[in-house]
C-alpha cells in the first residue's frame, strides 16, 4: 500500500463553527496523485455499488423511502457544477447491508459540515456525529468533484493519515443534484453498508463563498 502524507488533524465533534482541518500536507491538485489503488477501484465501481445498494434496500421494503428522497438516491442525478465553500447541514443515508444482521436502509438526522478553500483543493469536515468524514475535495470533471479522506469515529480527537489504515479511507464523488443541494456518494465504505450517500444543504445562502 502506498502511504501518502496527509496531515494529522483535529476533529471537532459538535462544534459547527469550527474551521475544517487541513488534510493535505503537500500541494496536490490532482486526486490521482493522492488516491490509493483500493480507492481508485471503489471509485471506478461507483455505479454498480449504487445500483446494488438500492436493490438491497428495495428488497428489504424501503422502496417508498428511496422514492421519497428523489434525486438524492438517483444514480444519474448529477447536474454538474462545483460545491461552494461554506457551512452546510449534512445527513447520511446508508444503503445495502454489508453483512447479515445489519440494516439495508438507515437515514441519519442532519449534522454540521463545513468546506473551506486550501490552495487548489477544498477542505471538507463533518463536524458532528459518531462517524465524521474529513478530507479534501479535488477538481474532477464537469459533472463531479472527487473526495478523498478518512473517517473519525466516536470521541476520537485525531484522524489517521490517509492510506495508513485501509479501513479508515473514504473515497467518493461530490455532485450537485439541485438548486443549492449537493451530495457525496461514497461507494463500498468499509463499515456497515454497500453505499453511503451524504446530502449537503447550505445553512444559508449567505454562508456560501
Amino acid at each position: 500500500m502506498r502511504f501518502l502524507p496527509l496531515a494529522l488533524l483535529i476533529a471537532c465533534a459538535g462544534c459547527s463553527a469550527a474551521r475544517p482541518p487541513v488534510v493535505i500536507a503537500r500541494s496536490a491538485s490532482d486526486w490521482r496523485s493522492v488516491a490509493t489503488e483500493g480507492d481508485r477501484e471503489r471509485l471506478r465501481d461507483w455505479r454498480s455499488a449504487f445500483t446494488s445498494a438500492l436493490a438491497a434496500a428495495r428488497a428489504a421494503g424501503h422502496g417508498a423511502d428511496i422514492a421519497r428522497e428523489g434525486a438524492l438516491l438517483n444514480p444519474d442525478a448529477a447536474l454538474g457544477g462545483p460545491i461552494p465553500n461554506g457551512s452546510y447541514r449534512c445527513r447520511v443515508i446508508k444503503l445495502g447491508a454489508k453483512s447479515s444482521g445489519l440494516l439495508n436502509y438507515v437515514a441519519y438526522p442532519y449534522f454540521s459540515c463545513r468546506i473551506t478553500q486550501r490552495g487548489g483543493v477544498q477542505s471538507f469536515a463533518k463536524l458532528s456525529g459518531s462517524q465524521r468524514q474529513v478530507g479534501a475535495i479535488f477538481p474532477g470533471d464537469p459533472m463531479r468533484q472527487l473526495f478523498l479522506g478518512t473517517l473519525v469515529l466516536g470521541d476520537e480527537a485525531r484522524a489517521m493519515q490517509y492510506g495508513l489504515d485501509e479501513q479508515r479511507n473514504v473515497a467518493g464523488f461530490v455532485e450537485r443534484i439541485g438548486t443549492a443541494r449537493w451530495r457525496m456518494v461514497m461507494p463500498r465504505p468499509h463499515f456497515e453498508s454497500q453505499l453511503d450517500v451524504m446530502e449537503l444543504v447550505p445553512t444559508s445562502t449567505e454562508s456560501l463563498q
